[in-house]
Order: C-alpha cells, then structure tokens, then sequence
C-alpha cells in the first residue's frame, strides 16, 4: 500500500510543478511582451577602445622584440623612428 502511496504523492508533486512552471512562464511571456513596446532597442555593445599605448612602453617593447630577435637592428630603428616621430 505504500508503494500505491508514493506513487500517487509523485504524480501529484509532478502535477503541481509542472503547472506551476507553466505559469511562470506565461507571466513571464507576459511581462516581455508588455516591456518590450516601451523598452527601444539596445543599442549593440561597443568595444572599449584600448588606451593608446605610451611612446614608453611602445618603445619597451619593440626592445624587447629585438632582443628576442624577433627584429633586426634595421627594423628596430625604422619603427622607433617611427613611434618617434608620431
């Protein structure tokens, strides 16, 4: 018999949740679809624009390229000239 019970009590509990959960839902489709005509569409994110690097850590870096040899002497001077410059 309490077999018989406990199935009896999960159809019930099942029942109930599923009901509810139904009307969560149709609240909540509800509510979306009243905010959704006085809302005006989000305008898309826009990436933070990265801070221009200083003429410093620019300059930092390109001497730490040249010593990893991943610039020859020449390169390096042609684009601290150019940093420079700028």
């Amino acid at each position: 018999m309490s077999l018989l019970r406990t199935a009896a009590r999960a159809s019930v509990a099942t029942r109930v949740i599923g009901s509810t959960h139904r009307r969560q839902q149709q609240r909540w489709a509800a509510q979306d679809a009243a905010t959704a005509g006085q809302h005006q569409p989000a305008a898309p994110e826009t990436p933070a624009v990265a801070a221009e690097p200083s003429v410093l850590d620019q300059l930092a870096q390109l001497g730490e390229l040249r010593a990893a040899g991943v610039l020859t002497e020449a390169e390096f001077e042609a684009q601290k000239a150019r940093i420079l410059g700028a």
